[in-house]
């Protein structure tokens, strides 16, 4: 599935049907917000969330091989408790 589908784009915010990090898109200052298969609704600024998750994404295989972080289902633990808007 191509990512036009996944996600959608206006000026600094994205809609997005799975919780995203990804590094093309840090320093932008981008609001995003998710909107889960499960009906549940998401919105962070990414650059907050990467701040907080930076230390966890830094020993993720993923990360360093894709340059990104997805969740299809959830928000990671480490932000469900934070104020990331």
């Amino acid at each position: 599935m191509s990512n036009s589908k996944q996600i959608s784009t206006s000026n600094n915010s994205l809609t997005s049907k799975r919780f995203v990090i990804r590094k093309s898109l840090i320093g932008k200052n981008t609001v995003i917000t998710v909107n889960f298969k499960s009906g549940k609704t998401f919105k962070y600024n990414h650059d907050k969330a990467y701040n907080i998750m930076q230390s966890k994404l830094s020993t993720m295989p993923c990360f360093a091989k894709y340059k990104s972080y997805t969740s299809s289902t959830s928000v990671p633990v480490i932000l469900r408790d934070k104020e990331v808007i």
